[in-house]
């Protein structure tokens, strides 16, 4: 069966193209250019996923998932958005987002990612998979194997950045902006700790960020 994409998009150049790709490969996509749009397009049909810009108008990205989501709705939202701040990124999962793409993003990469979302495998999970571990968005409980690993909130915080920036080189302001008081040395500090407590190899890439492959 055709899987139904919802995709909020006031950038209508974007929106167009994302959808003529989406659609190439066999997806229904209806497109919305604003908040209220997409709400009530949400109301009449029911879709597999969501694709929502943040910054749009009448009601935004955000405001839309979480009244989704106080109204029931799961359907698995992945955001796009120019807004590259830890704040704006972590809303979005706090509000219930499955993934995040930052702005400018080549098309082709959100093809992949709606893939891999809309697989059997994926479908509706909330559930960030890497190696050995599994990452709950919602819960924000991290499982090694059986056992649940215990992170404080700035490890919490660093490593959903990590996750879902998976070989990408994430600059070290935006991990600085994780911590309580940010340093050079804390967030050294920090990304020590995580990698003990998790077994991840994070690279730092002096002068520039961190970044997990």
């Amino acid at each position: 069966m055709q899987k139904k994409i919802l995709l909020l998009e006031d950038d209508f150049l974007l929106a167009q193209t994302l959808k003529e790709l989406l659609e190439s490969e066999g997806y229904d996509v209806t497109l919305t250019l604003r908040g209220d749009e997409a709400i009530d397009e949400s109301y009449d049909s029911k879709f597999d996923l969501y694709i929502f810009d943040i910054n749009v108008p009448d009601i935004n990205g955000i405001e839309l998932l979480k009244a989704l989501r106080g109204a029931d709705d799961k359907t698995p939202t992945i955001f796009i958005s120019a807004l590259i701040d830890i704040k704006s990124i972590s809303e979005a999962f706090a509000v219930g987002a499955l993934d995040y793409i930052k702005k400018p993003f080549f098309p082709e990469e959100l093809l992949i990612r709606v893939n891999a979302k809309l697989s059997s495998k994926h479908s509706n999970s909330p559930k960030i998979l890497y190696k050995d571990l599994e990452y709950d968005s919602n819960t924000r409980t991290l499982k090694k194997g059986s056992h649940i690993l215990a992170l404080g909130e700035v490890q919490e915080k660093l490593l959903r950045l990590l996750l879902t920036n998976v070989g990408q080189v994430i600059d070290k302001e935006m991990l600085l902006d994780c911590l309580e008081k940010p340093s050079p040395t804390a967030l050294r500090v920090a990304i020590t700790k995580l990698k003990q407590t998790t077994g991840i190899e994070i690279k730092n890439l002096r002068g520039i960020g961190y970044t997990i492959e």
